[in-house]
């Protein structure tokens, strides 16, 4: 399912308009600066918990060594801030079905 997908759904079960449920999804869902609500609560560090569903969250990597595969040099890999999901049990237990 694709944002255009998902607005018109959104749009079908509320009652909305396909402009207005796409505004929302976009709202929601964005990754542009200042934009996206999710996106923004990552940048300041916070958890986005939606009960049922899951749990959106940073987690970071620090710096490691790795190997070059093409070369079999030795690199260093720079350490990383990157978004985690974590299903909630009742997502898990549907999909598991």
């Amino acid at each position: 399912m694709n944002k255009t997908e998902m607005a018109l759904k959104l749009a079908k079960k509320t009652g909305l308009s396909q402009g207005k449920a796409a505004d929302i999804v976009d709202v929601m869902f964005s990754a542009q600066p200042r934009k996206g609500i999710i996106a923004s609560a990552l940048d300041a560090g916070e958890k986005v918990t939606i009960p049922g569903f899951g749990t959106f969250a940073t987690k970071s990597r620090g710096e490691r060594q790795g190997r070059n595969p093409a070369t079999g040099e030795t690199i260093t890999i720079k350490a990383k801030k990157y978004v985690h999901f974590k299903p909630g049990k009742t997502l898990r237990e549907r999909v598991e079905v």
